[in-house]
């Protein structure tokens, strides 16, 4: 299994020089790679897509359970209830005024406001920006499994006292979905920790794009069950039951996985000296130390920065506030706003799923060099998206063109899932993990300001303000794709290769 003359593929010689270099020396493509089919490598890919499933089951059901925890009477000035009927109303919504929110009995609703409303569901960001870079550096140093796992089960907690804190008032829950970002914020950058210690090269865009393709899933199974939750047992229900399943994901997952192939006690041999001889040292922790000025001053990472923060504004838009807007514009009840707000992720996860293969096969082939896939893929899952955002400002009342537009919009987004969102691991694998903390820090910016730019642009519900929203999404993501397309790159920076001459050794012995 050892590489011809201690190489690995993240330490050719010709990488350093040129990234139009083949990711496999001629030597190593005669090794036979282990079957990928029940690896422990794509076996922890599967547990990482349930477990961010359950994350972001965990973070989308509030969005549709708060169309049920407000009072329907909420807003209605003169003024608000005539624009609010600017489109038509549905003769099914028309025989059941009350069909969007209805409750069982004794289910507690509150009078917030647009405003109100806003704030709640950006609250989760508030937490989540505090905790990205810590998480990534201390995965980076000790392992991501301890940090992915403990983030989902404190969350999944926290969202047990959900209908608690809603008694206690709005700061109350405010607090507490601050306190589930903070929990949640360190999973992104533990699972790009643990990529880079378990994924090869060649796989890298498959195995993360589906273990992150997971969020898309998540949300697309908890926004129609959550719906269905609501109507059925009551808001209240949703918490506990995401909560529930959170908790029961974290026993499989402590019990399951390792930080690293040296570690895991089922891997097979061949399986081991294969991730370790081609990852080669980057697969290793770093130091307490890590190159922080050269990196904040690196322009590839800022390449990834930007168009992270452009992508996610779109993204958090949609994911926070498209409930309210099939309820308040487009008139939908609650069964049916739940099930044709998740359609976007369903088409997203698939796409998502199907770029990471493609990518791979692209560098697997040498069709392209890193850089050249990254743009590409990075290009069309941000300004398709934007230019379907722009199409949906113009669909008016029409549902149909409506849902059309925006699912259209989550699918293109998902090529951006083997572009710049996995371009951390390309620029520098051993810092990857610090790297998507601090990429995830401003990525999460948008999810602040989204929701609340929203409730702003929304507060008379009218047709006209959700054009707006839409239209400022599709300039903020088109954007992003021409700055990505401009200075983004796929090489591996010379601050991430300066301590990698030290752990030259360590590997050596693997060969």
């Amino acid at each position: 299994m050892a590489l011809q003359d201690g190489y690995s593929i993240n330490t050719t010689v010709d990488d350093q020089d040129s990234d139009t270099a083949p990711l496999l020396e001629k030597e190593v493509k005669k090794i036979t790679v282990p079957p990928k089919c029940c690896s422990v490598r794509c076996n922890l890919a599967a547990m990482m897509f349930f477990g961010f499933a359950v994350v972001y089951g965990l973070r989308v059901n509030l969005s549709v359970a708060m169309v049920a925890m407000v009072n329907g009477t909420t807003d209605q000035s003169p003024t608000n209830g005539n624009i609010s009927n600017e489109c038509p109303v549905p003769n099914h919504t028309l025989d059941n005024s009350s069909q969007s929110s209805e409750q069982p009995d004794r289910i507690p609703r509150y009078p917030w406001d647009s405003k109100t409303q806003g704030m709640l569901l950006s609250a989760f960001f508030f937490g989540y920006l505090f905790t990205q870079i810590p998480g990534g550096y201390l995965s980076g140093r000790f392992g991501g499994s301890l940090f992915l796992g403990g983030g989902v089960l404190g969350t999944a907690v926290l969202t047990l006292l959900t209908p608690l804190s809603a008694q206690l008032g709005a700061k109350w829950l405010f607090a507490l979905r601050a306190l589930e970002g903070f929990g949640e914020g360190v999973t992104f950058p533990a699972m790009m920790a643990m990529w880079a210690r378990w994924a090869p090269p060649l796989e890298r865009a498959r195995l993360m794009t589906f273990s992150g393709a997971g969020s898309s899933f998540g949300a697309f199974v908890a926004l129609p069950l959550t719906g269905f939750i609501c109507h059925s047992w009551g808001w209240p229900a949703v918490f506990y039951s995401c909560g529930g399943v959170g908790c029961l994901w974290a026993v499989f997952w402590f019990i399951l996985v390792s930080d690293e192939p040296r570690t895991h006690p089922r891997i097979s041999d061949r399986e081991k000296y294969y991730i370790i001889n081609s990852i080669g040292s980057q697969g290793t922790a770093h130091g307490w130390s890590v190159p922080l000025l050269s990196m904040m001053l690196s322009v590839p990472l800022w390449a990834i920065i930007i168009p992270q923060m452009c992508s996610n504004w779109s993204y958090y838009t949609l994911l926070t506030s498209l409930p309210i807007y099939m309820d308040t514009v487009l008139h939908f009840d609650l069964q049916q706003n739940s099930f044709l707000s998740a359609l976007p992720y369903l088409a997203g996860w698939l796409f998502a799923v199907g770029s990471g293969v493609l990518a791979d096969n692209l560098l697997e082939r040498e069709l392209l060099s890193v850089t050249a896939v990254r743009k590409i893929f990075t290009f069309i899952g941000l300004f398709l998206p934007a230019v379907c955002l722009l199409a949906v400002g113009y669909t008016g009342c029409s549902g149909v063109l409506a849902v059309t537009f925006l699912t259209l919009s989550s699918a293109f987004g998902g090529f951006s899932a083997a572009g710049v969102y996995i371009n951390q691991i390309d620029i520098a694998p051993r810092y990857a993990g610090t790297l998507l903390g601090i990429t995830n820090t401003f990525g999460t910016i948008p999810g602040v300001l989204a929701p609340i730019a929203v409730g702003y642009l929304t507060k008379d519900h009218s047709v006209a303000g959700w054009t707006n929203v839409f239209w400022l999404s599709a300039g903020v993501s088109a954007f992003g794709a021409i700055f990505y397309l401009i200075f983004g790159t796929g090489k591996i920076q010379s601050w991430a290769r300066a301590d990698e001459e030290s752990d030259t050794e360590d590997t050596h012995k693997y060969n």
